[in-house]
């Protein structure tokens, strides 16, 4: 018999989860104990739900498909806020199996009983808690998928400990995610027409387009082409670097910094990400980066493709033009 651990390692595996970085209680030791009948999920234990969760996201990151976290009931997952605070902003997929007490344990009000739903919608991602073994594969196909929509988020799966080791339970094979959007065409076609204007534009990418090297040299033949500026977000989750790869200088992080690689433009063009904002206020500066009098357009927000986005823009404004060496 298969118990709930086992199909929800089984899911996991068999949807594209291979690692599980862990730091687990009385009430997850059944999850432990069902690593060894799925050799195929590699369990790494940390010693702290800091660690947990730092692996995970940069796992993820450079991956580019979800590590699983395992974490002891709420406070294990308080523990582990602060990085999954950084996956959360860098939209890097993490799927968090959350133990909690037994179903039937619950009513006693045990020394670390807490709620653990307000504590994930922290995380402003997809959270489930799993009712009955039955759902148990579903729910962990659904999660995975969840991680990895556009844009990617953290995904939290609670597991109750009877859930857990009850047998009975059913694997189920993966969920398609949901894919970006394809590209807005007549958002294509507007912002050609102002970087054919011969007024002063930037262009801002994040996002998946700082990891594509498809979407760099897209915006390297962009900025070839029309003069625009090309800058990456300050703090990318992943950034393509290499030869061949065209090396697009970062926004400055502090405010004079953006402000002088800003200074005079009149549009400016995101793709992947927001306009820039300081990181913190300071007297008798903008909060708000961009300059005074420069229009925002947005080419592709995270919910769409945005190297597609970059790609289509080339081909309208840069035939025939290569990216620049690196």
């Amino acid at each position: 018999m298969t118990n709930g651990a086992q199909a929800l390692i089984t899911t996991l595996v068999d949807s594209g989860v291979q690692i599980c970085f862990a730091n687990p209680g009385t009430s997850e030791m059944h999850f432990v104990a069902a690593l060894d009948s799925v050799p195929q999920m590699r369990g790494v234990l940390c010693l702290f739900e800091g660690v947990v969760t730092g692996a995970a996201d940069g796992y993820a990151r450079i991956a580019g498909k979800p590590a699983a976290t395992l974490l002891h009931l709420g406070p294990g997952l308080s523990n582990g806020l602060a990085n999954l605070h950084n996956a959360r902003r860098a939209h890097v997929p993490v799927v968090n199996v959350i133990g909690d007490h037994a179903t039937y344990h619950k009513k006693y009000d045990a020394p670390l009983e807490s709620d653990i739903e307000p504590l994930t919608d922290w995380t402003h991602g997809w959270v489930r808690r799993t009712g009955a073994g039955t759902d148990i594969g579903r729910d962990a196909a659904e999660a995975v998928a969840a991680s990895m929509a556009s844009p990617a988020q953290v995904a939290n799966l609670i597991l109750p400990a009877d859930i857990s080791w009850d047998d009975g339970a059913q694997a189920a094979g993966p969920v398609e995610a949901v894919a970006a959007a394809a590209p807005d065409p007549h958002a294509v076609a507007e912002i050609a027409d102002v970087l054919r204007s011969g007024e002063p534009v930037a262009l801002l990418i994040g996002g998946p387009a700082a990891a594509e090297v498809a979407a760099l040299q897209a915006t390297d033949r962009i900025a070839a082409a029309t003069g625009a500026r090309a800058l990456v977000e300050t703090f990318p989750a992943r950034l393509a670097r290499g030869a061949g790869v065209p090396a697009i200088d970062r926004l400055g992080y502090l405010a004079e910094q953006a402000a002088f690689q800003l200074d005079g433009i009149k549009h400016l063009v995101v793709a992947g990400t927001r306009a820039p904002v300081s990181f913190f206020a300071y007297p008798g500066k903008p909060s708000d980066l961009v300059p005074e009098g420069c229009a925002v357009h947005q080419l592709a927000g995270l919910e769409t493709d945005v190297a597609a986005a970059l790609a289509q823009l080339a081909e309208a404004v840069a035939p025939g033009v290569q990216p620049r060496p690196a």
